[in-house]
C-alpha cells in the first residue's frame, strides 16, 4: 500500500488536481471495478469456444505477456516489440492489457497470434487456465522486472499448471524507475526468487544486467537480447503529415536542430544540456513525459533555445526526429543508465541521423554512436556530428547497426532460449 501512495502522489506532481483525478478513476476502474465482467458471466460458453478456437490455431509455443505496460499506450517499446515479433516467429502471445489505455474489457486479436487479453477479469482469466489444460504445447508466461503486480504465490500457481517463467530483466532495480519512495515490494520478490532459481529463463538487455546473473546464479538459461529498433517502420513515411506550427517555426529559424525524445527524469543531463545551450548554436528541442520533478526544478525550459513539446505518440515521433542535425542521449552516469540499453538509439541508427551520447556503456558498442566522456568533449561531437550529416561513409555505419538490431533479432535470441529445452523435452 505505501507503494501505491507514493507512486500515487507522483502521479499528482506530473498531473495536477484535474489530471490526478482522472486518472485515479482510471486506475480504480481498471484494477478493481472491471475484475467483475456481467458481460463475461452471461456469455461464459460463447467465450470459452472463442478462447478453444484461439488455443487451436497454428503455433509452436504459448507465451503469456504478464506486466501492466499497455499496448496502445504513447511510449511503444520493448513490451510491444517483442510480443509483436513473438508471433510472427510461431508463438501464440496473449498480450496483458490495462483498461486504462487499451479498453480492452476481455480480448481482442491485434494480428496474427497475438491477442490483447484483460488478465484482470478474474472469471475470463479462469475460462483462458481451463482451456490451455487442454493444449499440449510449451507454455510460458513473461514478465517485466519492473513488474510490481505479480506476487510469487502467482508465479507458483503458473509453475504448478505447468508454465515456465521469462524473466526479461531489463532495468537497474531502482525506485526511481519505479515513482515511488521505496523498491516494490512484488518487484524485490520476484528479483531474488529469479536469482536463487535457475530453472527460470532471464533474458537480460545490458551487460551489467547479464554480469549480475552470472554472479548470483552463473550462466545457466540466461540470454542477453538488448533493445532493437523495427527497421523498416523507421524507413516508411507519408509526405502528406503535416507538423504542427510550434516545431516549423523552429525549422525556419535556420539553426541545426539538437533533438532528444524520451524520459525527463533524473537521470537526465540538465546541466550539461544548459551548457549546449549557451552556445546559442543549436535549437534544442526535447520530445517526452515529465517522468519526475528533475525537469520543473532544473530550470531548463525557461531557456530561449531549448523548446519541450511534450510528448508524441511512437507512430508519429519518426517525422519530428528526421528534422533533426544531431540526435543525443545527454544522461547522467549513474547505476541506472550504466545498465540501460536505450530504445532510441538503435531508431535514432535508422533514421541515419548522427547520434551523440555521453559516456553510457551500452552505447560505447556501437561505432556509430559519437562518445562524449565530459561536458566539453560530448559538445565538440556535437560539431563532429554536424559534419558527418551527409557522409556516406557513416550514413552507411549507422544504417548497418540498425539493421544489425531489428526487434526480430531480439525476439529471436528468446526464442533460441527456450527452444533448446523445447527439443530436448520433445525427444525423451
Amino acid at each position: 500500500m505505501k507503494d501505491k501512495i507514493t507512486k500515487l502522489a507522483n502521479v499528482y506532481k506530473k498531473n495536477g488536481f484535474i489530471g490526478f483525478n482522472k486518472k485515479l478513476y482510471k486506475y480504480i476502474k481498471a484494477n478493481y471495478l472491471d475484475k467483475i465482467s456481467l458481460k463475461t458471466m452471461f456469455f461464459k460458453s460463447k467465450y470459452e469456444k472463442e478462447i478453444n478456437n484461439i488455443l487451436n490455431g497454428n503455433y509452436e509455443r504459448i507465451i503469456l505477456w504478464r506486466s501492466s505496460f499497455g499496448y496502445n499506450v504513447e511510449l511503444f517499446q520493448r513490451p510491444q516489440h517483442i510480443a509483436n515479433n513473438l508471433s510472427k516467429q510461431k508463438c501464440l502471445v496473449l498480450y496483458e492489457v490495462t483498461t486504462m489505455s487499451d479498453k480492452v474489457k476481455t480480448f481482442e486479436k491485434k494480428k496474427d497470434n497475438l491477442y490483447l487479453f484483460n488478465f484482470n477479469n478474474i472469471l475470463l482469466n479462469k475460462i483462458l487456465m481451463m482451456e490451455l489444460k487442454k493444449i499440449n504445447k510449451p507454455k510460458y508466461f513473461q514478465l517485466y522486472s519492473t513488474d510490481w503486480k505479480l506476487s510469487i504465490k502467482d508465479i507458483e500457481n503458473y509453475f504448478d499448471n505447468g508454465f515456465k517463467m521469462i524473466y526479461e530483466y531489463v532495468d537497474h532495480i531502482s525506485a526511481d524507475l519505479s515513482g515511488t519512495k521505496d523498491i516494490p515490494r512484488y518487484i524485490i520478490d520476484k528479483y531474488e526468487y529469479v536469482m536463487k532459481n535457475d530453472d527460470v529463463y532471464v533474458v537480460t538487455t545490458a551487460d551489467e544486467l547479464r554480469d549480475d546473473v552470472l554472479k548470483q546464479r552463473g550462466k545457466k538459461n540466461l540470454a542477453i537480447s538488448s533493445n532493437g529498433v523495427d527497421y523498416n517502420y523507421f524507413k516508411e513515411f507519408d509526405n502528406s503529415f503535416k507538423l504542427d506550427d510550434e516545431f516549423n517555426k523552429i525549422i525556419q529559424s535556420k539553426k541545426p536542430i539538437f533533438m532528444y525524445y524520451g524520459a525527463l527524469a533524473k537521470w537526465f543531463d540538465y546541466d550539461l544540456v544548459k551548457k549546449l545551450s549557451k552556445e546559442n548554436k543549436y535549437e534544442i528541442v526535447l520530445f517526452g513525459i515529465k517522468y519526475d520533478d528533475a525537469f520543473d526544478k532544473s530550470g531548463i525550459e525557461k531557456l530561449k533555445n531549448i523548446h519541450f513539446l511534450g510528448a508524441k505518440d511512437y507512430h508519429i515521433l519518426k517525422y519530428y526526429a528526421r528534422y533533426a542535425d544531431i540526435l543525443t542521449i545527454p544522461f547522467l552516469l549513474n547505476d541506472i543508465t550504466k545498465s540501460t540499453s536505450p530504445v532510441k538509439i538503435f531508431e535514432y541508427m535508422a533514421l541515419n541521423i548522427p547520434i551523440v551520447t555521453t559516456d553510457l556503456k551500452e552505447c560505447r558498442k556501437y561505432k556509430s554512436v559519437l562518445i562524449g566522456k565530459t561536458h566539453e568533449e560530448f559538445m565538440k561531437k556535437c560539431e563532429e556530428a554536424l559534419t558527418l550529416k551527409n557522409d556516406k561513409k557513416y550514413i552507411k555505419l549507422l544504417d548497418k547497426e540498425a539493421k544489425e538490431n531489428d526487434w526480430s533479432k531480439k525476439a529471436m535470441d528468446i526464442i533460441k532460449l527456450i527452444k533448446k529445452d523445447e527439443k530436448e523435452e520433445q525427444s525423451k
